[in-house]
């Protein structure tokens, strides 16, 4: 059995955050910005995902897209509720329109986005008034190691153009 295929009552946010990093690094080793993300449904993961909108041409292909997308196929429904997403990096907006249509219960991420934040930066869609479903969210969860891999992902894009 795999880390991520473990009861979610085996696997602290710390572990699940571990496994979404992994998913980042993988997006880093096909040239993409290293973001992963996970989605938790009954202790089990249901979805999961990197970014991939340079591979895929497609720029909706953020990680947290991506799972939320292979979760929805494998449950068979677009409403993923119940369901628990880790990220390594604060969605952006795209992402959290998705995350709270399909009705997300709780998300946990990394590393904070300041410029383009949608949770509690930039905007503040986990609660705004307009939308019919409020997302528990919590931030900061091995947010180092996170944003580490972005800093060192785009500081060596720098050096090498």
């Amino acid at each position: 059995m795999t880390d991520w295929e473990k009861p979610r009552s085996e696997m602290t946010d710390e572990e699940w955050m571990r496994h979404a990093i992994r998913l980042a690094q993988r997006a880093e080793q096909q040239g993409e910005v290293p973001v992963g993300a996970v989605l938790i449904h009954e202790n089990r993961c249901i979805g999961e995902g990197w970014n991939q909108p340079i591979q895929s041409h497609d720029p909706s292909a953020h990680a947290e897209i991506v799972a939320l997308r292979k979760a929805g196929s494998l449950l068979q429904n677009y409403r993923l509720v119940d369901t628990t997403l880790y990220v390594t990096l604060e969605p952006c907006v795209m992402c959290m329109g998705a995350i709270a249509h399909a009705r997300v219960k709780r998300l946990v991420f990394g590393a904070s986005d300041p410029k383009r934040g949608a949770v509690c930066h930039a905007l503040h869609l986990t609660d705004a008034p307009f939308l019919n479903h409020h997302i528990i969210w919590q931030g900061g969860i091995l947010a180092p190691n996170c944003a580490e891999l972005l800093t060192d992902f785009f500081k060596a894009r720098r050096h090498a153009s």
